[in-house]
């Protein structure tokens, strides 16, 4: 909604809007993305002086500090916006601190605090202050202790986890979503939460898992956004598999080739080719040709590890060429040396297979007495025909996206 009417009217529309309780058209009269904000009329030299005495408090401050942040962002002060912003999230918190039974107001609260963020983002030096002001908020949100379902303010706190999230891996602080993790984790409300916001809240925690190396949880978070985000949102389903897929691959499972066409991801095509022959100077070529990509994306570290998987598949071609439950150690070091690991010697490649046992892609034992790899080396069958079908089956079509 969008006014070109004068500053008095404007004023008397939000005061309206705020008797009547109508929150998300509250929300978006105060809202820094919607067309009012354009308005030249709400620029107005007098700000303060028009607004106090028509509107009770703190909505009569809610007003001027947005109206200000207009004006700033209209000259690009960034900084100045930021903090009109900030003010304007301070008094928001006091008003939900004053609605002790209600939550209407909750759509306004997503939409300042999402503005701060966006503010943040231009002002690039707020970050850290950014959080603490949506900490604010999520501690009002918290705090409320009543336990029915329908005016409780606790249903608003996964909003502004996703937009803590957003902030915390913006600035590399990912120790400090543990314990919103935890409170989401364990609320009572957590199924009553919109679909969307789910998934945006498993899409980082997922990301985060992968980070902290615990693939398993990475995958089940990942797959859930992945699999319910809309088929049409093509860039948020891209978003998520450019973390699913190698996630997928650290785990034994790759993608089939459409499906990196479909989503233009095929900067991990080279990869799978590499990991699945065991082809270690492939593995070096891909990411040396896509290493920007993968920097970018903050997964170049997470890429590294696929060369494990690659040991793995080469050490099964040597186990099937030589038939036999005892494979001499210089064997394997001759295959190392064969895919380009031409410096790797007898220890290293008795650390790389003593790392594959303890990781259980391969069953057996190092005899270091006889130098050879012995007993049950049986190592993992990926199934080959289960893993290119694997991502194409999680491609399905149900609803809402990430951002």
């Amino acid at each position: 909604m969008s006014y070109t009417g004068t500053l008095n009217q404007y004023i008397q529309a939000v005061e309206r809007t705020f008797r009547t309780s109508q929150g998300i058209t509250l929300s978006r009269l105060l809202s820094l993305r919607d067309d009012h904000v354009g308005n030249r009329s709400l620029r107005s030299s007098d700000i303060a002086s028009l607004v106090e005495g028509n509107c009770v408090a703190p909505l009569d401050e809610i007003i001027i500090a947005h109206l200000l942040c207009v004006k700033a962002l209209h000259i690009q002060d960034y900084e100045e916006a930021y903090d009109h912003q900030s003010a304007c999230v301070s008094c928001v918190v006091r008003l939900l601190q004053m609605q002790k039974e209600e939550n209407w107001t909750l759509p306004l609260m997503y939409t300042v605090c999402l503005d701060l963020r966006l503010v943040a983002q231009k002002a690039e030096a707020c970050w850290q202050k950014a959080a603490e002001s949506l900490l604010a908020c999520f501690r009002v949100c918290a705090a409320d202790n009543r336990s029915s379902d329908y005016d409780t303010k606790k249903i608003g706190m996964l909003n502004l986890v996703n937009q803590l999230l957003k902030v915390y891996f913006r600035i590399n602080k990912l120790h400090l979503c543990k314990p919103l993790i935890r409170a989401i984790d364990s609320s009572p409300f957590k199924e009553m939460f919109p679909l969307a916001q789910q998934i945006t809240y498993r899409y980082f925690v997922g990301r985060k898992a992968m980070f902290d190396s615990d693939y398993k949880s990475a995958d089940e978070y990942l797959s859930f956004a992945f699999q319910n985000c809309h088929q049409h949102s093509i860039k948020n389903k891209r978003l998520i598999l450019t973390y699913l897929v190698p996630v997928k691959m650290l785990l034994g499972f790759m993608p089939a080739k459409h499906l990196l066409e479909k989503y233009d991801l095929m900067q991990f095509w080279e990869l799978v080719s590499a990991v699945k022959n065991g082809d270690l100077r492939g593995i070096d070529q891909a990411m040396e040709e896509h290493e920007g990509f993968f920097i970018r994306a903050g997964i170049y570290l997470i890429v590294e590890k696929l060369k494990i998987t690659a040991y793995r598949n080469l050490f099964r071609k040597v186990y099937l060429v030589e038939k036999n439950h005892q494979i001499d150690i210089q064997c394997l070091q001759a295959a190392l040396q064969l895919m380009g690991q031409s410096d790797v010697d007898s220890d290293e490649t008795q650390c790389i297979v003593a790392n594959l046992i303890y990781d259980g892609k391969i069953k057996g034992y190092i005899s270091y007495q006889h130098k050879k790899l012995v007993n049950n080396i049986n190592i993992v069958n990926f199934a080959d025909t289960k893993i290119a079908l694997y991502l194409t089956m999680l491609d399905v079509d149900l609803q809402t996206s990430i951002m």
